[in-house]
């Protein structure tokens, strides 16, 4: 593709995601499996410079209302880029939003005045306020700044680079040694992961899904905040153990893996889809202990009819998705209902709970980095909840993941800017023996 083809299809892809409902993740890949004809750099370029400009969207905003330009298309937005990120003067421009064949519209005027008057600016300004800075959208930016205080820039900012890819070894196909020498055999770059003693993380976006290592199940993609998570968990071999809200089963994956698949997992979820998803993994991964169970809802009857029964339960609930803000760019700028959040959390939680043995643990989790959703969300619990007490995270790190803990106190909160994860908050609640 000509530079002039890439932008036209970049705005129309920009386009796309913002008149689309889906996640943007989903729209660019259905938009360019439609698009054979283009090629696999071409795919990568137009991908990078649309998860760059969602990734900048306050801020190519503020810069376009200080201009008065009042359009906020895929064509403004990417035009506020070029000038702002590439020093792009309106000659260069023009050459490029020519009218040819495959190339996008010739310049109007309002756009020649836009490129002349953003000319020579950076994306950044002093002026801009810090939520704007800060990519924060407003229903999350008085929580965040409440919650990081002085650290709310440098948090904020570390949630705007792309995330690595991190991969989990699945330990009873190989280990991590094994799994990098084969990496590298191969022609993909890897290191292990700083936290995680089963993670590896990729240098660049290698076609990881044909690799004959992902095929077989002996690697799985998972980011090294997940990995914790389930290590945390602290999931052993003949435990009875509850994936309460399994999703497309990754965590359920990694916790059978932990118990040498010895014992039971059973892997529950709401939606058949995402089941299904699980169940294509399970398959690939070998594991034969884990079960996927399809729920009604959180209080379906086979939640009262195994009450007491399990030593370790995972309530990875629905959330903001804050945490995972570098991953999915345009998740921010979807509407959030807090309080709808908060109120399904709180009832998930209360529900799985009473699947928990007397001795057993309750791990909450979310990909989260909102109060709300968190410390406040598991007090309520312990309020309303006789029988449970935090389990100190420096004792549930020593036990579960094995290596000196990287925090202490009752609770884990992992961020991009002190983890280099995605964040997650996890608290490991223990139920009194009886």
């Amino acid at each position: 593709m000509t530079p002039a083809a890439r932008i036209a299809t970049t705005i129309e892809l920009l386009d796309a995601v913002f008149q689309s409902p889906r996640p943007a993740e989903s729209t660019v890949t259905a938009f360019l499996r439609r698009r054979r004809y283009i090629g696999a750099k071409d795919r990568t370029a137009v991908a990078d410079r649309v998860y760059a400009c969602l990734r900048r969207r306050a801020r190519l905003g503020w810069w376009l209302d200080s201009v008065g330009h009042g359009d906020r298309g895929g064509r403004a937005l990417l035009l506020a880029d070029l000038a702002l990120t590439e020093d792009s003067p309106v000659e260069r421009l023009g050459r490029w939003f020519s009218g040819d064949r495959y190339a996008p519209a010739v310049l109007s005027e309002a756009e020649v005045r836009l490129v002349g008057a953003l000319a020579g600016r950076s994306i950044d300004d002093p002026e801009m306020p810090a939520a704007i800075a800060a990519e924060c959208p407003d229903w999350a930016a008085g929580s965040l700044q409440a919650a990081f205080g002085g650290r709310f820039a440098v948090e904020l900012s570390a949630l705007l680079s792309p995330a690595p890819v991190d991969l989990r070894v699945n330990g009873l196909k190989l280990d991590r040694a094994a799994a990098l020498s084969a990496l590298a055999a191969s022609g993909v770059a890897a290191e292990p992961t700083p936290l995680s003693p089963v993670g590896v993380r990729v240098q660049g976006r290698p076609p990881l899904a044909s690799h004959h290592l992902f095929k077989t199940g002996a690697i799985e993609i998972q980011d090294e905040g997940s990995q914790l998570l389930a290590l945390l968990v602290d999931a052993r071999p003949g435990h009875q153990v509850v994936d309460f809200c399994a999703g497309a089963g990754g965590k359920s994956l990694a916790l059978a893996a932990r118990m040498a698949g010895k014992g039971r997992v059973v892997a529950c979820e709401v939606s058949e889809p995402r089941l299904t998803r699980a169940r294509e993994r399970l398959r690939r991964a070998g594991f034969d202990n884990v079960e996927p169970r399809l729920l009604g809802s959180e209080r379906d009857p086979w939640v009262k009819r195994q009450k007491g029964k399990f030593d370790r339960v995972l309530v990875d609930v629905p959330c903001s998705g804050s945490g995972t803000w570098r991953r999915h760019p345009d998740a921010r700028w979807r509407p959030v209902d807090m309080a709808d959040h908060v109120a399904v959390q709180a009832r998930i939680l209360d529900s799985a709970a009473r699947l928990v043995k007397p001795g057993g643990r309750l791990v909450y989790a979310t990909c989260s980095l909102l109060p709300e959703e968190n410390d406040r969300q598991v007090a309520g619990f312990l309020d309303r909840t006789p029988g449970f007490r935090p389990l100190p995270i420096a004792d549930a790190w020593a036990a579960g993941v094995g290596t000196p803990p990287v925090a202490h106190g009752e609770a884990l909160l992992l961020t991009p800017a002190q983890h280099g994860t995605d964040g997650f908050f996890v608290s490991v609640l223990e139920r009194e023996a009886a």
